[in-house]
């Protein structure tokens, strides 16, 4: 059996799904699972998440994969169309917001690693605002998204598919408070993967002229 054209998925993926002999299992999950806008359902489990998994890429396709958590429905769905999330002050780098000023493209993923041990897609376009910015175009934005914290900017989403993430391999987690003081045998985060390298360009340079004689 075939299927007619699918609107969603990329080229790549329609030709391996070829090479494969996948075409007709995927069509059936394009046409089953996935979604141009959100549903009601998946509108009421992006309010209830307190988690988002973020990829983005630059203008030459140089990827970033991100993460960003808070109050459960920190990720605002304004409507079946379109979602907003807050960006808070960070280390200052900016990776996945520079990245979506060169190229809007944006790839969501929303995991219920407690509950229903399910996942959801979220792919679509951004466009970055500040807080008053957006504000001014959508009135209803949370006010205190998180105590004592105000965000330097805002990310729009436009969704332009939604789809789930299946079951079988979310692992359970059970939430726990951190812990209230400071691990002593823990590095900083400042260290922690850097530990007592040296500063960058401090290392000794290879000679030009290769190994000397002896």
């Amino acid at each position: 059996m075939t299927f007619p054209p699918q609107p969603f998925g990329s080229a790549g993926e329609h030709r391996l799904q070829q090479q494969l002999g996948t075409a007709d299992r995927a069509a059936r999950f394009y046409d089953q699972q996935v979604r141009p806008c959100l549903t009601l359902e998946m509108r009421d489990f992006i309010g209830r998440q307190a988690m988002v998994f973020l990829a983005t890429a630059d203008a030459h396709g140089e990827c970033d994969a991100s993460f960003r958590a808070g109050p459960p429905g920190f990720v605002h769905v304004i409507d079946d169309h379109t979602l907003a999330y807050p960006e808070f002050r960070g280390n200052g780098v900016l990776a996945s917001a520079g990245n979506m000023t060169e190229n809007p493209h944006l790839g969501m993923l929303f995991l219920d690693f407690t509950h229903h041990h399910v996942g959801l897609h979220v792919n679509g376009t951004a466009q970055l605002y500040t807080d008053a910015g957006l504000r001014s175009v959508h009135p209803g934005l949370p006010t205190d998204v998180a105590p004592g914290r105000s965000p330097e900017m805002w990310v729009q989403v436009s969704v332009e598919e939604a789809y789930i993430h299946c079951s079988k391999y979310i692992p359970h987690l059970e939430p726990a408070p951190r812990p209230s003081g400071q691990d002593a045998a823990r590095p900083k985060d400042a260290n922690y993967f850097t530990g007592s390298d040296p500063a960058p360009g401090s290392l000794p340079q290879p000679s030009r002229s290769g190994p000397a004689s002896s």
